[in-house]
This record gives structure tokens, C-alpha cells and sequence, in this order.
């Protein structure tokens, strides 16, 4: 679920804007590296967190236990109106872009998958692994015939200056979006065999595989194309391929382009229902997102809500816009709950830790200091996304005010 839901579109869309920002392959690489390095400090955060709440509601329950239930409500306020909805629809316009349909299209396959997830997690688990399964095994084809292509090709030349700080920050920002998804095998803990050991091995292995692959595939496109063309295409992959092995490497690209993006698609929506219906069963959402479906077993309301909603937005949004606001959004909650590891070993050292974070406190340090700066990059650069993002979560303040009261009433 992690590898299949974490490889998406960035891998496939992603290299050309990268290029564009950054002036030579190891500076390429390096970014690639630091956001995995920086994804794989908030999994082992997370995985020591998810060890000791293994129970579903993943991010909002640490934030309640760390700072208590406002900031988890808002967290889950703002998966719903931006972070996994908007996540999901970007996803969902990059499906649109690779079908050769317009923005209507970006919708279908939202709705498609929300109503297989309706019927079971099992159809959304096999959903799941099928597509994972097949793009891992695409992708691992594709890395292979790039790599064996040849020698490297020229560094990629930038199009501002080499030592630009806003140029990396903007590449790094698309390098976090590549990586989105990370975290959200831990909204499902509650339904994991064996959550203490089963949580952390998968943020573990599943982050490490896909920095693997991310990195041998940059490697890759560099084989096979030159500075210009990686610069001058928003489909990189597809143009390797149909490099390498004509018009039929491109269409088969392409078609693994589409089966990833549904695997990514199916991981989130199947996912964040779990959240809604976490927080409304401790009265902190609206009732009926805690509802479950008799017959199988499903919060079939909190995904049909989430379905409307990110069809909405996928229709409204452009993939760079959409993918900005979520990594800008997500990252404020991102460095709160990872702030929670020292946070909690400090005021509740009896609890038991079935696993710790390697290397406490500096992987959890490094990754809050890269959260605030990410954060404060991106508002400078790019305000208007970025009070966008806030506006949505502060909406949700009179909505939590409101649940509380109900709540309370006899």
C-alpha cells in the first residue's frame, strides 16, 4: 500500500519541471534524495507513534494525543477539503492528461474507485496490490532497457541560475509531491494483523523501495535523452520509452502511466474515509461519517462525501496548482506530528514503545526544521496557494465548535 500508493504521477510528470529549476544530474539527484531522506525520517517518526497508537485515525490521533483535539480535528478537516481530496484529484486530472480526455474525464475514475471501495476493503485491497504489482514491474522494465541504453547524457542546463534557492525549493516542493503519500498506511493501522511490527516494516521498506526507484529512473531518462528533451516534455517517460522501442514503448508507457495513477488513486481514497470515520466516533466530525455499511463493512458515506468533493475539485484545478496546495498544507501537519516524537517521550515515558525512532532526536528534529522551511518558502513564494490552503483549514474551527457542542449535550 505504501509503494502503490506513493508512486503516482511524479515520477512519470515531474522531471521535466525538475530540470527546469536545477542545472546539472547530481543536483537532480540530490533533491530526489533529500525529499526520500526527509520522507523516510517522517516514516520512521510516524512508525514509532503508529507503534504505540496502532488503532485507525493515523495523523489525527497523534496530534490528539500530542496537543488534543482541535489541532486533530483540523487535521482531518483539512484532509477532506484539501490534503488527501486535493492529492486524490490531482491524480485524477493527471489520469485525464495521459487518456487524452478533458477535465470531465478526471472525474470518472474518482467515482469508479469510490464505488468499488463502497463494496469492501477486500475489493479495494485486491484493487490495490494488482495495480502496485503492475506498476512496480513496469517501471522495473522500463529502469532496466533506460539503464542499459548507454552513457549519460549532458547535465541538464537551467533555465535561471544554478544557486537559486527559490529554484530548489520549487523543484523540492515537486520532488514532496512525488513522495505524497508516505504516511497514510497508518490511517489503516487499526485494521493491520499485527500493527506494532507490521506499520513500521511497511514505512520502511515500501519509502525505501520507491527512493530507489525514483532515483535509477532519473538515471534512466538521462540515457536515453538529451537536456532538451527531458526540459521541453511534460511526458519524459512516454518520450523515453518511445525512444527506445518506437510508438508502441510510448503507448505501453502510457498505459502503465494510467494503471500507476489508479493504484495511487485507490490507496487514498480507500484510506482517508478511515480518518472521518475515526474522529466522527469520538463525536469530533459529523455522525454520519461513522456510519459503516451493515453488509460490508465499509464508512460508505464518508466515501461517497470524499468522492463528491475531490470530482469537484479535480473538474475546478490544474495538476501544479492542486499538487502545491497539498504539499504546502500537509507538511504544517507533516512537522506537528513528528514534533510529537520528543514531545511524548518527554511527557509520557512510561508508555510502551514497541519501536523507536533510530537515530533520536535528529531525524525528527531535521525533518520539523525542514517542514518550517518548506512552509515559509512556499508562503513567500507562492502566497496566494498558500493562504488558500489556511483559509480551508480555518474553516474548519466553527465546524469543530459546533461539533463540540453537540457533543456535549445530554
Amino acid at each position: 500500500m505504501v509503494a502503490g500508493t506513493i508512486i503516482g504521477s511524479g515520477i512519470f510528470l515531474l522531471p521535466s519541471a525538475i530540470a527546469m529549476q536545477i542545472a546539472s544530474l547530481p543536483a537532480v539527484l540530490l533533491v530526489w534524495v533529500a525529499g526520500g531522506v526527509l520522507t523516510v525520517f517522517g516514516a520512521l517518526s510516524l512508525a514509532e507513534l503508529g507503534a504505540m497508537y496502532p488503532g485507525a485515525g493515523g495523523l489525527c490521533t497523534y496530534l490528539r494525543e500530542a496537543y488534543g483535539p482541535l489541532p486533530a480535528f483540523l487535521y482531518a478537516w483539512g484532509l477532506l477539503s484539501m490534503i488527501h481530496s486535493g492529492s486524490i484529484a490531482a491524480l485524477a486530472v493527471a489520469f485525464s492528461l495521459f487518456a487524452g480526455g478533458g477535465k470531465a474525464l478526471s472525474a470518472l475514475p474518482i467515482l469508479a474507485l469510490t464505488a468499488i471501495n463502497c463494496l469492501g476493503i477486500r475489493n479495494g485491497k485486491l484493487v490495490q496490490n494488482l495495480a502496485a504489482a503492475a506498476k512496480l514491474t513496469g517501471l522495473a522494465a522500463m529502469i532496466v532497457l533506460m539503464c542499459l541504453r548507454g552513457p549519460l547524457r549532458a547535465p541538464i542546463a537551467a533555465t535561471g541560475p544554478a544557486t537559486s534557492i527559490a529554484g530548489y525549493t520549487i523543484a523540492l516542493i515537486a520532488v514532496l509531491w512525488a513522495y505524497e503519500g508516505w504516511h497514510v498506511v497508518s490511517f489503516v493501522a487499526g485494521e493491520l494483523r499485527a500493527p506494532q511490527r507490521d506499520l513500521p516494516r511497511a514505512l520502511l521498506i515500501g519509502t525505501g523501495l520507491v527512493m530507489a526507484i525514483y532515483l535509477t529512473a532519473t538515471v534512466g531518462y538521462n540515457r536515453v535523452l538529451t537536456p532538451q528533451q527531458i526540459r521541453g516534455s511534460d511526458t519524459v517517460a512516454a518520450l523515453a520509452m518511445g525512444t527506445l522501442i518506437g510508438p508502441a514503448g510510448a503507448t505501453t508507457i502510457s498505459v502503465l502511466i494510467l494503471v500507476s495513477l489508479a493504484g495511487s488513486l485507490n490507496g487514498l481514497i480507500l484510506s482517508g474515509p478511515r480518518v472521518y470515520y475515526a474522529m466522527a466516533r469520538e463525536g469530533l466530525f459529523p455522525g454520519a461519517f461513522g456510519r459503516v455499511s451493515e453488509r460490508y463493512g465499509t464508512p460508505t458515506f464518508a466515501l461517497v462525501v470524499q468522492g463528491l468533493w475531490t470530482a469537484a475539485l479535480a473538474i475546478s484545478g490544474s495538476y501544479q496548482q492542486l499538487f502545491t496546495d497539498v504539499v504546502f498544507t500537509a507538511w504544517i501537519f507533516y512537522g506537528l506530528a513528528v514534533a510529537a516524537v520528543p514531545l511524548l517521550r518527554r511527557r509520557r515515558p512510561q508508555i510502551e514503545r514497541p519501536f523507536r525512532v533510530p537515530g533520536y532526536p535528529w531525524a525528527s528534529l531535521l525533518f520539523c526544521a525542514a517542514a518550517l522551511g518548506l512552509v515559509a518558502a512556499t508562503f513567500v513564494q507562492q502566497p496566494a496557494g498558500a493562504l488558500t490552503g489556511i483559509g480551508l483549514v480555518a474553516c474548519g474551527v466553527p465546524v469543530y465548535a459546533v461539533a463540540r457542542r453537540r457533543a456535549a449535550r445530554p
